[in-house]
């Protein structure tokens, strides 16, 4: 009975609502189909089809990657030549078949019928090609506030107004949302220029600039806000599995009954973020207008880092990846207890934060600085330390900002002591110049 609900509630989604004009006029290239029917061709097929180079013109023989447990990976023969060929928009194919059944052991999708996975160069890849895909000029988007800095930058070209939604150490409050949604639909009734929101960017775990993860409960009360009022989840989770609490926390996508989510999945923070391999998961008509945005763009991404990643998880299997996951998890939490502890040291008094619940980052409030910018821009860089102003990651990064972001993912455990304790320095010293200054006034 339950696959029933789910694929009522998929056929009821009308997708070409979150499509705008430009997307939907996007048609497949007959060269670029000829290619997919390639790789599932039999081998006996003969093909003059293809525009494809002969690999017997490459001049490499082989690569060899030794991993550091001593374990080597070879690519040569006829796998090296697929890793240095074309290959369909979707994705190398071998990966594709080993990111979906990853992705269902993961999420279980109550919708994974209806949907497909296409790779991308990483999560802001497939992420700027989606929200390309809905919005259109001047359409607003739901976001969490603050947000990650890389979104911003996507939308302000749209000339979109951000509904921002601000967050507590839990992330998005949906007490919050709702509010948003219901000021913004009573704007809409007003103006008849304006839209409601078709698309919400939302990163539940570890969040950038935060640290915030998101419980069970809480995304069960967003998704049913996004049901409600119709918007798709831009479901970004590079740190999902960088989460420091004692159970993973199921994802938008394993809830999806409706077919409204699109998640962004990336090997960037755990293998390499160099690779550029991502991948996103989402119903099917969502899917086949991203693969039509790539293949009028850059036909399909990396093949060689494709066939590095699959090679990698043939390799090691899936129990051996959650292992390094587990690994890699251990290793930023340590380095998060550390920052704390510094920070408990020098900066008691001068800031509060919440305790990040994953991912790289802490998100600090000075207390006593209404502004940080030309602190941490001018005398902080004097001091030789570097911290990013909270101003990049607000919604309106034009206000006055007294928060900082700090990243503890690459700095030695000496070098952040020593970073925390120059901040103290610095919020000492910055409070004593704007008291001068306010005495000088009176």
């Amino acid at each position: 009975m339950e696959t029933t609900r789910v694929d009522e509630k998929i056929e009821n989604m009308d997708y070409s609502y979150f499509i705008n004009a430009l997307s939907s006029r996007r048609r497949p290239a007959l060269t670029r189909e000829l290619t997919k029917l390639a790789y599932l061709a039999p081998k006996e097929a003969i093909s003059l089809a293809e525009g494809m180079p002969n690999e017997l013109t490459f001049p490499f023989e082989q690569i060899d990657i030794t991993m550091k447990d001593g374990s080597i990976m070879t690519l040569k023969g006829s796998i090296l030549g697929s890793a240095l060929q074309y290959i369909p928009t979707q994705g190398y194919p071998p990966l594709v078949k080993t990111l979906k059944e990853f992705t269902y052991k993961v999420h279980q999708p109550p919708n994974w019928e209806n949907s497909e996975l296409l790779v991308i160069n990483g999560s802001q890849d497939g992420i700027s090609k989606s929200i390309e895909m809905c919005i259109q000029e001047g359409e607003p988007v739901v976001v969490q506030n603050p947000l990650y800095a890389g979104i911003e930058i996507i939308i302000n070209p749209y000339k979109s107004p951000l509904l921002a939604v601000d967050q507590d150490q839990y992330g998005m409050v949906p007490e919050l949302l709702k509010q948003q949604l219901e000021n913004w639909k009573e704007k809409c009734l007003q103006d008849e220029t304006l839209r409601m929101p078709k698309i919400m960017y939302i990163n539940p775990t570890g969040s950038n600039p935060t640290g915030t993860t998101m419980t069970l409960e809480r995304k069960r009360e967003i998704y049913k806000i996004c049901c409600e009022y119709n918007i798709l989840i831009l479901e970004d989770d590079p740190y999902f599995f960088m989460h420091f609490l004692d159970e993973l926390t199921p994802s938008f996508l394993s809830m999806d009954v409706e077919g409204r989510v699109l998640r962004f999945d990336s090997f960037s923070k755990v293998l390499s973020s160099g690779m550029r391999v991502g991948w996103v998961t989402a119903a099917k008509p969502l899917i086949q207008a991203l693969e039509l945005h790539i293949q009028s763009s850059y036909l399909h991404s990396s093949t060689l880092s494709q066939s590095i990643a699959n090679g990698l998880l043939q390799l090691w299997g899936f129990d051996k990846l959650l292992e390094h996951l587990e690994e890699v998890t251990a290793f930023y939490k340590a380095r998060r207890d550390i920052t704390i502890s510094a920070m408990e040291k020098y900066l008691t008094g001068l800031c509060e934060w919440t305790i990040p619940a994953g991912g790289m980052f802490v998100w600090i409030k000075v207390h006593g600085v209404g502004d940080v910018y030309e602190m941490l821009m001018n005398r902080g860089l004097k001091k030789l330390i570097t911290f990013v102003p909270g101003h990049a990651f607000m919604a309106d990064p034009t206000q006055a900002c007294s928060y900082i972001r700090a990243s503890y993912s690459k700095a030695a455990p000496k070098q952040i002591e020593k970073a925390m304790k120059l901040l103290g320095e610095l919020i000492r010293e910055e409070k004593l110049l704007l008291r001068r200054k306010l005495e000088n006034c009176t």
